[in-house]
């Protein structure tokens, strides 16, 4: 597919500043709301902003890595970029959508494409009630923390806790937790897709927790979480030919 308005976006660091100055100058510069592609120049922060940003176009999202870490990002070179976009293949994401419930009372939405986290907020352990479709799945988990987590985000904070790497077109999520006392050493579970996981915070006031989605969206002092995934977002994600996301949660097992 030939992608002949090229909106750029850049992150603030000095790298992506000057990239952006290069591509604009080679290749121009688009609005989104005319744009066929938009070219995020950073690191996989970045991308993970910009896709959350430019949800409302529509727009498949070619990243080149400016930054240091560079999962959801292609190489950055600025010579062939309208043939590499021709060639590039897509991969087609749903993000995670927590709810989460204030022990005000106070209700805080936000969208994942990683993963969404529950952290301890005080110097005592979590603990945790988890259920699943409305189902209580574990009465309590003492923990650092716990978090759900997408194929797209599985390599990144869920696999730094020891969760699983799953295949981009897996229709799972990773339920990970982080530091578990109790049960001892419990690594969490694999559920389908379509789950409703709902965590309570017990003893909230005594062991305050927070949660974040996609460390963009924080609250803190939360009385319960619910994390789903949410199908009627779509965010594309382009990448070369041969190093796919597909490709690359494969690799990065054998690294």
């Amino acid at each position: 597919m030939a992608f002949a308005r090229i909106a750029f976006t850049a992150s603030p660091a000095p790298a992506g500043q000057e990239a952006l100055r290069v591509l604009t100058a080679r290749y121009g510069q688009c609005d989104p709301a005319r744009a066929d592609v938009v070219v995020a120049l950073g690191g996989d922060g970045f991308m993970l902003q910009t896709l959350h940003e430019m949800q409302g176009f529509g727009l498949p999202v070619y990243g080149m890595n400016c930054g240091t870490v560079g999962f959801l990002m292609n190489t950055y070179q600025p010579g062939d970029l309208p043939d590499r976009l021709s060639q590039a293949e897509e991969a087609v994401i749903n993000p995670l959508r927590m709810t989460a419930t204030g022990t005000d009372g106070s209700e805080t939405r936000a969208l994942a494409v990683n993963e969404v986290s529950l952290l301890r907020a005080g110097p005592q352990a979590a603990k945790l009630r988890i259920s699943v479709d409305g189902r209580v799945r574990l009465e309590e988990l003492v923990c650092d923390g716990a978090l759900v987590a997408t194929p797209a985000g599985s390599t990144a904070y869920n696999y730094s806790a020891h969760g699983p790497i799953l295949p981009i077109g897996a229709d799972v999520l990773a339920l990970t937790a982080m530091a578990a006392f109790r049960p001892r050493r419990w690594r969490g579970a694999l559920l389908p897709k379509t789950a409703v996981v709902r965590f309570e915070v017990l003893e909230a006031d005594k062991r305050p927790v927070m949660a974040d989605a996609d460390s963009r969206h924080s609250v803190r002092a939360v009385a319960a979480v619910e994390v789903a995934s949410e199908p009627g977002v779509r965010h594309r994600i382009l990448f070369d030919p041969g190093h796919g996301l597909e490709e690359r949660l494969i690799n990065e097992q054998f690294v």
